[in-house]
């Protein structure tokens, strides 16, 4: 596609609105609402979100994940401990969160600290999960290097017979996170670039609402 018709893609945002006379006064209540009307209008995409964090050498990185759990303390992710993403969050455990949903034109960005959840939330997150996802988690030292012929589906097999038969326990290096927000801002697609734009800011406490300019 050349830059000229890259250019000429255009969009006018118009599905809704924020009310700001009319806001929570809790992040975790506004996210709540609007999660539920991204799962009624694309429940297959609604929970995935790039998850950016920065490596010790100060190089930033984006992945897709996937939201397993929101509560009062925040945004629960599952992850192997070894990966990249989680060697990122040792060093420095300030992360971003980003969920689009296009449908809706709403977007919620989200910086906060990636707290690891107690190894029995993990536990009962776990034996939640399709045995084969189980079994993957065994199978597969997530991020490292492997030969391009590696055949992965041959060690996925010593794990079926190691497990035959048997309940499949949670291996220790993979687990979950919880991002604690301190800040959260909520967009949402207006017309003429006009965007609504609202933030949170976690002060001790108490969350500070602000209007930004689109």
């Amino acid at each position: 596609m050349s830059i000229k018709k890259i250019s000429e893609i255009r969009e006018d945002f118009k599905k809704s609105e924020i009310d700001f006379s009319n806001i929570s006064d809790h992040p975790i209540k506004m996210f709540d609402d609007w999660f539920e009307m991204a799962l009624e209008s694309d429940k297959d995409n609604a929970i995935s979100f790039v998850l950016s964090t920065v490596s010790s050498e100060n190089i930033p990185s984006s992945r897709v994940v996937l939201l397993r759990d929101i509560d009062e303390n925040g945004f629960t992710f599952f992850t192997n401990y070894k990966s990249s993403k989680s060697k990122d969050i040792e060093v420095n455990n300030m992360v971003s969160a980003n969920f689009f949903w296009e449908r809706l034109e709403k977007q919620v960005r989200i910086t906060g600290k990636a707290i690891k959840i107690s190894e029995s939330d993990s536990d009962k997150y776990f034996s939640s999960r399709p045995r084969d996802s189980q079994l993957g988690s065994w199978s597969s030292n997530q991020s490292s290097i492997i030969d391009i012929y590696y055949n992965i589906m041959s060690k996925m097999d010593e794990f079926k017979e190691i497990f035959k038969g048997k309940e499949v326990e949670r291996p220790l290096h993979w687990g979950g996170y919880c991002i604690e927000p301190e800040k959260v801002e909520f967009w949402q697609g207006r017309p003429s670039r006009l965007h609504d734009r609202l933030l949170f800011t976690k002060e001790k406490t108490i969350w500070k609402k602000e209007r930004l300019a689109p």
